[in-house]
């Protein structure tokens, strides 16, 4: 593709359009910025709502891979990419998932977190040879993330996991995007043109942040990493975590401190493990069993219990 097809390309797309509207946005005070911005990311919200049935069914088709021991693999540049790998970094803290089960890639590899990797976007070749470390399979879920829906670093990701069989999803920020019909489910968040011409970190990377965020976390609410709104397979790998697992523990539960420390020493901190046992009275390794005769849903261990 030469300059001049990249530039009319890209003129195309609604998240490059320039708003002759805000052309001295600079000659504003830095209040008046800020409301304007503050307004311009009031919208973006409603225009994730646009998309939740197709968000919903990409959701329910990744927990469904997820559940018979499937991967949710990220892949994107820029800040796409970053994107990511944040949401993958943090499912290990919050879900007490294994790193290789969430992972994130990055256009460039980790350098490319804090640094441009000039070129690694353009290069559909280094995407397949990034998946293909991971030994893809038919279990396992890509999702291709571009606010523009062109990249081919992303494309290439998507391309070459559905060849494989796995699932795909193309998550992008502009309608009838390559990104998303390259996948199987595509999902496109419009939120329009950005403040600053083309700086799809701002409006259109929040949009992608909150994708992300539910087809993690309802993915892992689907495979029983929560009870109710409870974090009850968090990491307690810190102070603050350990008595955040406490507190999990005594909301659960309402059981007295000393029975909470108890039950979390005799369960070696495992929360669910330590939930079950003081609402059934169970032992330790009976409380394991349930919980993995069930899956790991504690609801369905309780009820197990129960009879």
């Amino acid at each position: 593709m030469t300059s001049h097809d990249l530039r009319s390309e890209l003129e195309s797309l609604t998240t490059e359009a320039f708003r002759p509207d805000l052309a001295e946005i600079d000659r504003l005070s830095t209040l008046d910025i800020a409301r304007l911005m503050n307004g311009e990311d009031a919208g973006v919200p409603a225009a994730v709502a646009a998309r939740l049935p197709q968000i919903a069914a990409a959701i329910d088709a990744v927990a469904a891979r997820m559940s018979r021991g499937g991967r949710l693999v990220y892949a994107g540049a820029g800040t796409a990419g970053r994107l990511g790998v944040l949401d993958a970094s943090e499912c290990p803290p919050t879900f007490n998932t294994d790193p290789a089960q969430v992972v994130g890639l990055i256009a460039g590899g980790p350098r490319a977190m804090v640094t441009s990797v000039e070129g690694a976007e353009d290069s559909r070749e280094l995407a397949r040879r990034d998946l293909a470390a991971l030994g893809l399979g038919p279990d396992d879920t890509v999702v291709g993330i571009s606010a523009s829906g062109r990249t081919p670093y992303a494309i290439g990701a998507v391309e070459h996991a559905r060849a494989l069989g796995a699932l795909t999803i193309g998550l992008a920020c502009n309608e009838h995007s390559a990104l998303a019909a390259a996948a199987e489910h595509g999902i496109e968040v419009v939120v329009g043109p950005e403040l600053i011409t083309g700086s799809t970190r701002l409006k259109a990377g929040t949009a992608q942040k909150l994708v992300l965020n539910m087809l993690s976390t309802i993915t892992m609410v689907r495979l029983g990493k929560t009870y109710g709104n409870l974090m009850v397979d968090v990491r307690a790998s810190n102070d603050k975590l350990r008595a955040r697992s406490r507190r999990i523990v005594a909301l659960a539960t309402g059981a007295a401190d000393d029975e909470i420390e108890k039950a979390l020493t005799e369960s070696g901190g495992e929360v669910k493990n330590a939930i079950l046992a003081l609402l059934t009275g169970v032992d330790g390794p009976t409380a394991a069993r349930l919980l993995e005769d069930s899956g790991g849903h504690l609801r369905a261990a309780l009820a197990a219990a129960a009879t």
